[in-house]
């Protein structure tokens, strides 16, 4: 797909990774709606820039991804603001840093929580476009995952689980969406400079860096980078390519 004049949609858009997503679509001429859920400044410094440095239209939009109505409002709003919508990039994420073994302080609320953003969330939000893209007759989804969602890693067993189940409905809903629309997933590693690392302990960086075969963490443009990739490929869906500096093979 041409990305020229594509509108997309990033969930996340004003966090570390989600900046860089932002700023690798609109190097290809795609327009940009930066959503977040609070920091209203900080994506709308974020759109400001996006525009001035690569003259394509930005604009941020406040979207609690667990709230099926304001989906539908962001929706509306997007493609009311840019006529159309061809992209969505759900990165927005919870997290929160409990040991697997510690199940008492798994409680029903935070499981709650990491559920419905990681994955209610981008569910909803696919189903909100899935009818604006088969109107259109294209249209690419792109799924920020984890590889805590490949093996029993990660800050918790809700947030591997919420990513695995994030794989999955990836694969599920490229076979929902096909052939108009294209659905994939990112399966990033330790990604330094973003709220997801912030929530980790010390002890579970230094391990997950020390354990990849390159001895460092992911790179946050080299999976801004597959998202252009994902976005422009006619011939791949249903797919997660892992980014982690080697760690999990699958």
């Amino acid at each position: 797909m041409d990305l020229n004049g594509a509108v997309a949609l990033v969930t996340g858009g004003n966090g570390g990774l989600g900046q860089r997503i932002c700023h690798a679509l609109a190097q290809q001429g795609a327009h940009i709606a930066v959503v977040y859920a609070r920091s209203q400044d900080q994506a709308e410094t974020v759109a400001s820039a996006l525009a001035a440095r690569y003259q394509i239209n930005a604009a941020a939009f406040a979207c609690d991804v667990t709230d099926t109505a304001a989906i539908a409002r962001l929706v509306g709003d997007v493609t009311a603001r840019f006529g159309r919508l061809d992209i969505l990039v759900n990165d927005a994420a919870y997290n929160k840093a409990i040991p697997f073994a510690d199940l008492d302080s798994l409680t029903p609320e935070v499981w709650d929580k990491i559920m419905a953003v990681n994955l209610t969330g981008p569910t909803r939000l696919i189903q909100a476009v899935a009818p604006v893209m088969a109107a259109q007759g294209r249209g690419r989804i792109v799924n920020i995952a984890s590889v805590a969602g490949l093996a029993p890693t990660g800050s918790s067993i809700a947030y591997a689980v919420s990513k695995a189940g994030l794989i999955h409905l990836t694969r599920c809903m490229a076979v929902a969406l096909a052939p108009a629309t294209l659905v994939n997933c990112i399966a990033p590693g330790l990604l330094e400079g973003t709220r997801a690392t912030e929530n980790l302990r010390p002890e579970q960086i230094e391990r997950s860096a020390a354990g990849a075969l390159l001895k460092r963490a992911a790179d946050k443009d080299d999976c801004a980078d597959m998202v252009v990739t994902m976005c422009r490929t006619e011939t791949m869906t249903g797919q997660t390519i892992v980014i982690d500096a080697g760690r999990i093979f699958h």
